[in-house]
């Protein structure tokens, strides 16, 4: 999980860092009148929903990670009888992702908002007044949302090591019941 976490937030910060990129060469966009130069604004609106989603998706990984190995770690926990504590470790690593994730979906969307209320192609009176904030916010919040990716990795880990901790138990008790340990764990979570 480790690895495609990390492919799909540099993915998710490339595009954010393209977007703005695109948004700094094209500078504000009310009053202008070319075509082309319109063209690529839409591109920076295509690009920033790319940006948007991919952000998201990012840190869903990550919730939906947590979910499904803690109840992982509960029903195999509760199966063999194993320490309780290993099922409060993974609580505990899962509520130190799940406010960086959460922090990572909300800051896109206030970078979108701003987006939008900046664009002069909504037609709304006063758009050119959140040029500003839009530039600033964009760039703050696409680096918070990249501190968030970073802050997330720890309790990854931390949860695939526990995952192997978890493990290790199963082929003890398994071993000390008689059962066979060579399958046991076949189906674990990644």
């Amino acid at each position: 999980m480790e690895q495609v976490f990390t492919r799909a937030a540099l993915f998710a910060v490339t595009l954010l860092v393209t977007t703005a990129g695109l948004g700094l060469w094209l500078g504000d966009l009310h009053g202008v009148v070319d075509p082309a130069v319109l063209r690529w604004g839409t591109v920076h609106r295509l690009t920033g929903v790319l940006a948007a989603l991919v952000v998201v998706l990012v840190n869903c990984l990550t919730v939906t990670y947590f979910i499904g190995t803690g109840r992982w770690c509960r029903e195999v926990v509760e199966s063999y009888g194993l320490d309780q504590q290993l099922i409060a470790r993974s609580t505990r690593l899962k509520r130190s992702a799940f406010p960086f994730a959460l922090g990572g979906v909300l800051a896109v969307i206030a970078i979108v908002a701003l987006g939008g209320a900046a664009d002069p192609a909504a037609g709304r009176k006063g758009s050119s007044d959140w040029v500003t904030p839009h530039l600033i916010g964009g760039i703050g919040l696409a680096a918070a949302i990249a501190w968030c990716f970073q802050a997330q990795l720890p309790a990854i880990r931390g949860q695939h090591a526990l995952i192997d901790d978890v493990m290790d138990e199963v082929r003890r008790e398994r071993t000390a019941r008689g059962l066979d340990v060579e399958t046991a764990g076949t189906r674990q979570p990644s």
